[in-house]
């Protein structure tokens, strides 16, 4: 049978990405010959109509770093939740050929650190600004577990790196790697906190799953946090983004 379902993936430098190997096996195990997915790497959003144009047989997108704010304006619907989050990681092709902007990155990362949490998990430090750290907002919402967020730059709603401390790191026991520091290929990289006040009370999340144990994991470990990455976020994401698909 030749393949009619096209689902792909928009992002920048996405050769390493997760998520062709993941649907192309479940393609594959679920005998769904009709479908199949690709990676669309994009220097610049603007790019993006004419990618529809020369794919007429997508059915379905998810979307990654530098796109998922950035791809709104380019959508008819969003669903509730991605209004709210104002990010984007998966795009459905409605049965009027309209494209609606969903958020399964919450979702994801909800479900993941859920059976983590234990009752000294008061107060989270999100490291990063981007459309992930949003997702990440919402899901902490949800949960009743209120945070701060640590940028370069700090503003009226956001930290600085030097503006962490003792007294931060001790307030904050659960870590949250939005950054694209320490990916794969760059894995020296790790975000600039005081690693040295993380204790066992910790819990470090990194939200990059390539590599396994990223810098800002092994430090946080060494201090004896327990750590995640962000693969089973991955996992759970990709699964909810292909139910979206198929509404």
């Amino acid at each position: 049978m030749e393949p009619s379902k096209l689902f792909g993936l928009l992002g920048k430098n996405i050769s390493y990405s997760f998520s062709k190997k993941h649907f192309t096996e479940k393609f594959f195990k679920e005998n769904l010959n009709e479908c199949y997915y690709e990676n669309f790497d994009m220097n610049s959003i603007d790019e993006f109509p004419r990618l529809l144009q020369n794919n007429p047989k997508i059915k379905g997108l998810n979307v990654t770093i530098p796109y998922k704010e950035s791809i709104i304006p380019y959508l008819q619907k969003l669903s509730k939740k991605a209004k709210k989050i104002g990010a984007v990681n998966v795009i459905r092709f409605t049965s009027n050929d309209k494209l609606k902007g969903y958020n399964s990155d919450y979702y994801g990362f909800k479900k993941s650190i859920e059976p983590l949490l234990k009752s000294h998990h008061k107060k989270a430090l999100i490291l990063g600004t981007g459309g992930a750290s949003k997702a990440i907002k919402y899901a902490l919402k949800e949960l009743e577990i209120p945070f701060t967020v640590v940028s370069r730059t700090s503003n009226e709603k956001v930290i600085s790196y030097d503006q962490l401390n003792a007294n931060t790191i001790d307030s904050h026991q659960i870590l949250i790697n939005c950054t694209p520091l320490g990916t794969s290929p760059n894995t020296e990289a790790f975000p600039p906190i005081p690693y040295t006040y993380i204790t066992s009370k910790h819990l470090a999340y990194d939200l990059i799953y390539n590599p396994e144990e990223t810098v800002f994991l092994a430090k946080a470990k060494a201090q004896g946090a327990i750590t995640k990455n962000g693969y089973e976020m991955l996992l759970l994401q990709a699964e909810k983004a292909w139910e979206i698909w198929n509404k």
